[in-house]
């Protein structure tokens, strides 16, 4: 918990330790006042006091929107304001008479734990997009699945034949035992997430308990020449005058079709005719051999991006000519 003087310049710089979802920041000036980091980048201004022995946090604002000064003076004002609440409710109340009795002791307030859909939403995504690529295939599976069925529970309540029938449900829908257990994947790793962070009222992991599905998927699957022919024809015909050669290259090099995609002339080694791709699934560097039809159509595309005005001439193999830029997708 860092005490720091706050000033616009230093909150400008404020960043997330890595692996946290936030980091508070509190002022010197100004006792419970602090800036509250998200690993998005997001950074608010809030209030933390007591209010009759419980710990109450406000909002004060976005640090984009508000003014630290406006903000420090609005805290002021709020600290102020409980300072005088407590004063009168002192004198409001007699002392209580000496009992002869011992008074029980009070339980403490058990702290609550916040739903599935509140804990995904606010600090798995946020967390996972900061380092991951694929962080969008998490988002879809959040989304699609994790919140519909899981969102309203309490986090800290379920467990594990609840989740188990979550998984049932899934089947029970006809998903494949792949995405469902992609979906177990991603809520097995977020209790653990949570459970690392100490996040109120998670104290253990009722995935621990919850197996994956058998899933028996390997399919082997070859078009046949009349089925490539038709392929062929189809792209070729295509509006997208780029799309036949993109589809051509898959089949050359059989590599996936964001690493085709991405695809820089850079990264073509004409003299050992290999590609290499900097970025694979693994996050390994991979090297592909060329085959003299794979050659000749980098051939063919590399000259068409010579005849290109120098400021034209594009990075990427297979670029969409309107932007320059490699395409998101070409479904």
């Amino acid at each position: 918990m860092p005490i720091l003087t706050l000033s616009d310049d230093l909150i400008a710089g404020l960043q997330v330790p890595s692996g946290r979802p936030h980091a508070e920041f509190f002022d010197t000036d100004t006792p419970g006042f602090y800036v509250d980091v998200l690993a998005t980048g997001r950074k608010s201004y809030r209030l933390r006091r007591r209010v009759e022995g419980r710990l109450k946090v406000v909002t004060l604002g976005d640090v984009q929107q508000l003014p630290l000064q406006q903000a420090r003076e609005t805290a002021r004002t709020l600290l102020a304001q409980a300072a005088q609440a407590a004063r009168q409710s002192a004198h409001a109340w007699p002392q209580p008479l000496l009992s002869a009795q011992p008074m029980a002791p009070v339980a403490a307030p058990q702290p609550k734990s916040m739903t599935v859909g509140e804990f995904f939403t606010e600090h798995y995504l946020p967390y996972v997009k900061s380092y991951k690529r694929s962080w969008g295939t998490d988002l879809s599976m959040v989304q699609n699945h994790i919140v519909p069925r899981l969102g309203e529970r309490i986090m800290g309540d379920l467990i594990p034949p609840d989740l188990a029938k979550f998984v049932e449900k899934m089947k029970a829908e006809d998903y494949a035992p792949g995405t469902c257990n992609r979906a177990l994947v991603l809520l097995r790793y977020g209790y653990t997430l949570a459970v690392r962070w100490r996040l109120p009222g998670i104290g253990s992991n009722p995935m621990l308990e919850v197996k994956n599905l058998r899933d028996d998927n390997k399919i082997e699957r070859f078009l046949s020449e009349e089925q490539l022919a038709r392929l062929v024809h189809c792209v070729k015909h295509s509006d997208n005058s780029m799309l036949y050669y993109i589809v051509v290259f898959l089949l050359y090099t059989g590599a996936r079709k964001r690493e085709v995609l991405n695809a820089r002339w850079e990264d073509v080694d004409w003299g050992q005719k290999s590609w290499r791709i900097p970025k694979t699934k693994s996050g390994k560097i991979r090297h592909v051999p060329l085959s003299s039809g794979a050659l000749q159509l980098l051939e063919h595309l590399h000259a068409l991006n010579q005849e290109e005005p120098a400021d034209l001439r594009s990075s990427h193999v297979f670029c969409n000519p309107r932007t320059g830029l490699p395409f998101v997708s070409f479904f």
